[in-house]
């Protein structure tokens, strides 16, 4: 009886994965789009767009899964020194390396103001995560 429990709970927790991995990706996209029009120098282009900021959102997940904790790993000490505040660097290269990824079909047209788009989108995308997407996980387990 005890291994069915077990089991169970290792279902409801891969389900629970796959709903958070399709809210994140839908609200993100969300999120890009509402970036997409407060910043000029911030394009999604390509028809539809919805689509493509999919693409990106998916892009950015794997680079936040894969290639950030490496960076943030290595720079440990300068986020300390400089009180967190590097943290907004490696996303702004996150999302640098998402436009080399994407081609054409994501572009920053001013490189300076990639700093001020990440700040919006860890602030906006930290706003959906806690009172969104882990209130409809937490009540989905």
């Amino acid at each position: 009886m005890k291994a069915k429990a077990k089991s169970k709970k290792k279902g409801t927790f891969k389900l629970s994965y796959i709903l958070e991995f399709i809210l994140y990706a839908v609200l993100y996209t969300g999120v890009l789009l509402l970036v997409d029009k407060m910043f000029g120098s911030f394009k999604i282009n390509g028809q539809p767009k919805i689509l493509y900021a999919l693409l990106a959102v998916v892009i950015i997940d794997i680079l936040n899964k894969s290639v950030k904790p490496l960076l943030v790993t290595f720079f440990t000490p300068i986020t300390g020194l400089t009180f967190g505040l590097f943290y907004f660097v490696i996303q702004s290269f996150i999302l640098w390396l998402t436009d080399l990824i994407m081609f054409d079909l994501l572009n920053f047209t001013n490189i300076w103001l990639l700093f001020p788009i990440s700040i919006v989108l860890i602030i906006l995308n930290f706003i959906v995560r806690k009172l969104i997407i882990e209130p409809i996980v937490k009540k989905a387990s």
